[in-house]
C-alpha cells in the first residue's frame, strides 16, 4: 500500500514528517508519497509559497528517507488540486497499486465540502490521524483512524517567524531552513 499525505506543505515542517512516519510505519506502507497541491480549493489564496518552491522544500525534506517521495500529480495539473481526481490519475498510472489517502482529524471535518467526496472510498483506503488521547474523528468514509504523535509547529508560526527575522531551527529540517533562506521565502510575507 502507498500512502498519499497531501498539504500545502507551506512549508513543510517536521510536525508533517514525524506523523508521516509514524503513520506509515502503523499502517505497513510499502512507500509514503508527500504530496503538495497545487491549488487547494478550501484555502485559495491562502497559499503564500508557489508550488514549485513548496514542492522543492518536500524533496529538501525527505532527501534520503527510505520510503518516502515526492509526488507530484496535483502540483503539475492546472486548477484546483482535487483529490478524487488525482487518485483517478493514479490509478490509472499505476492500476495494480492500492492507495490510502491519509488526512489530519482536522480535515475529516471539510470532507463533505470536498470535490466528488463520496466517490473517495471507491478509490482508495482513507484513513485520518488523530492526536493519541483525543477523540477520534468520525465519517462514512473512512476506513481506520490512528493514534498519531502530537507536534505543535505550525506552517503559519514558521512563516511568522521568518519574516520576524526569528530562528526556524528545530522546527524544519535544515535542508529546508537553507532553501527557505536562499530563496527569501516568506520574509516580509512574501513567498
Amino acid at each position: 500500500m502507498v500512502g498519499l499525505f497531501g498539504g500545502s506543505f507551506d512549508p513543510i515542517h517536521l510536525g508533517h514528517l514525524i506523523v508521516g512516519r509514524a503513520v506509515a510505519e502503523e499502517l505497513g506502507l510499502s512507500e509514503l508519497r508527500f504530496m503538495p497541491t497545487g491549488e487547494q480549493p478550501l484555502k485559495r489564496g491562502r497559499q503564500v509559497a508557489a508550488a514549485g518552491h513548496r514542492t522543492a522544500m518536500v524533496e529538501a525534506a525527505i532527501r534520503g528517507e527510505p520510503g518516502m517521495r515526492v509526488e507530484r500529480a496535483e502540483v503539475e495539473r492546472p486548477g484546483p488540486s482535487y483529490t478524487v481526481e488525482t487518485l483517478r490519475l493514479l490509478r490509472a498510472r499505476e492500476p495494480d497499486q492500492e492507495f490510502v489517502v491519509l488526512l489530519g482529524a482536522d480535515a475529516v471535518a471539510d470532507l463533505d465540502r470536498w470535490h466528488a467526496a463520496a466517490e473517495l472510498p471507491q478509490l482508495a483506503r482513507v484513513v485520518a490521524f488523530a492526536r493519541h488521547g483525543t477523540p477520534h474523528p468520525e465519517h462514512q468514509a473512512l476506513h481506520r483512524v490512528v493514534d498519531a504523535p502530537a507536534v505543535e509547529i505550525s506552517s503559519t508560526a514558521i512563516r511568522r517567524r521568518v519574516a520576524a527575522g526569528l530562528s526556524i531551527r528545530y522546527l524544519v529540517p535544515d535542508a529546508v531552513a537553507a532553501y527557505i533562506a536562499t530563496e527569501g521565502l516568506y520574509r516580509n510575507g512574501n513567498g
